[in-house]
């Protein structure tokens, strides 16, 4: 009996990214960098919002490059941070140490 094949499409797949970067994300820095031209109103704060927008958008673009929900797995890193800890407990060393002899 021959195992029955699904196909699962590409475009169900894709990761949900606004100019090559995370969708919230990228969402945010737009409304900081326009907040900061049209509050500001004068030619230094222009080049300032269009700066921050620039730079930010290359971040986001590399940063979805690596994983396209890095946000979210960053988000629950910091959840469970306290659960995982970095470093094992001191217990744990005499006790391999007394099942190796």
């Amino acid at each position: 009996m021959e195992l029955r094949r699904i196909p699962i499409y590409q475009s169900l797949n894709r990761p949900n990214l606004i100019l090559g970067g995370e969708r919230e994300l990228t969402l945010m820095s737009a409304l900081i960098s326009g907040a900061l031209v049209f509050l500001g109103m004068s030619l230094l704060t222009t080049l300032l919002g269009v700066t921050v927008w620039s730079c930010s958008l290359f971040a986001l673009r590399k940063m979805a490059k690596v994983d396209p929900r890095m946000s979210l797995v960053y988000r629950r890193h910091l959840v469970y941070q306290p659960t995982y800890l970095a470093k094992s407990r001191v217990w744990r060393n005499f006790q391999s140490f007394w099942r190796a002899n």
